[in-house]
């Protein structure tokens, strides 16, 4: 992901740093941001180290792992520098978002999880709640899949396992009767079809909402968001979960304390392909009334990796969203704060620059 928003950044011929723990890997990234990037070696962990790199910048993309995100924000406004990020993790968002009133302080913007889902499919969910008189459900669909599915799950690694099996196994939030509602992950599985692909599923999984039930209580009478597979895949899945694979908790086996999740992901990433040739497919639904009359507005999008640039679908329509938000704070196209990217990032102008990137996200109304 890094390496794509550093990609997409240089292409639009901005300054691009390119900071590592390896001064080897930010070099390989450094060259393919182009002319106008450079490569630091920087433990993302030390504040003076970091702080010493972002001071002067217009803005700051973090792809390192979730549980360094509340520090880099706190760090960005300390330095009166914008901030994004691609999100994964809750209650790092939450400390983020506390940092409003510094945030609009220091006059800067810090729009964490600004990725597909939560990010992309956040954006979509209030453009289409602005176009109505009166939303009544906002339906959030998202996979990430290879292009040419092979058995046993009919799934290839697109990202961390680990955050995968968070997905599928932690509690996803929803609106029920215009209330945040906590729900079971992998529960009320539906058909789903895309021209030019076979029936596939689609099930709750946990993540995908973030800030969107606290945004939209008491608005919307539902929200949900669900991940897409080929069919088959959650019936699978679910009984290796149910079966207790999926727990952190160590258990005895042979006199030795193994957690059963590493065992999981270890023949997971044995038996599924990292796939290289993969396609997203996106659905957002936002249904209500416009002038008395009964409306739907369905946002929808199919990427596939690009062998000119050799990225993978999960990849673009991750990074670019970052990248695009990091251009709109630094030309100052966003509200000063610390706000979530459905109350950040203008939803007209986000279209136009995906489209700009080749990634083309249709809106018909109905």
């Amino acid at each position: 992901m890094g390496r794509a928003i550093a990609y997409d950044l240089g292409k639009q011929n901005a300054d691009v740093v390119v900071c590592d723990i390896s001064l080897e890997r930010a070099e390989e990234v450094a060259k393919i941001a182009g002319k106008n990037a450079v490569a630091k070696k920087v433990d993302v962990s030390n504040k003076g180290e970091v702080v010493k790199v972002i001071k002067g910048s217009d803005a700051v993309v973090s792809a390192v792992t979730y549980y360094f995100n509340a520090d880099l924000a706190e760090w960005c406004v300390e330095s009166g520098v914008n901030f994004c990020d691609l999100g994964g993790n809750n209650e790092i968002v939450k400390k983020e978002l506390a940092l409003d009133a510094r945030a609009k302080k220091a006059g800067i913007t810090i729009v964490p999880d600004c990725g597909l889902a939560p990010g992309t499919v956040s954006i979509l969910a209030s453009l289409g709640y602005s176009k109505l008189d009166e939303t009544e459900s906002i339906h959030l669909r998202v996979g990430g899949l290879p292009q040419k599915p092979k058995p046993p799950l009919n799934y290839g690694i697109v990202f961390s396992l680990h955050g995968l099996i968070n997905e599928y196994v932690e509690k996803a939030l929803v609106l029920r009767n215009g209330k945040v509602t906590e729900i079971e992950s992998m529960t009320e599985l539906e058909s789903i079809s895309f021209k030019g692909f076979p029936e596939l599923e689609a099930f709750v999984t946990s993540g995908g909402t973030s800030t969107l039930p606290e945004t939209f209580a008491g608005k919307v009478k539902a929200l949900d968001y669900k991940t897409i597979r080929y069919k088959g895949h959650a019936e699978k899945i679910k009984l290796l979960i149910d079966l207790g694979l999926g727990s952190q908790v160590p258990i005895e086996v042979g006199g030795c304390k193994v957690r059963p999740r590493e065992v999981l992901i270890a023949c997971l990433s044995k038996v599924l392909p990292t796939i290289k040739e993969d396609v997203v497919l996106l659905r957002a639904t936002i249904e209500g009334k416009k002038e008395g009359k009964r409306k739907k507005i369905i946002y929808e999008m199919v990427d596939k990796y690009d062998k000119n640039t050799d990225m993978t679908a999960m990849m673009r329509t991750t990074a670019y969203p970052a990248s695009i938000t990091a251009i709109m704070m630094a030309n100052g196209k966003t509200p000063k704060g610390a706000i979530p990217p459905e109350k950040g990032v203008p939803g007209e102008t986000f279209l136009k620059m995906m489209k700009e990137r080749g990634i083309f996200i249709e809106e018909r109304i109905e």
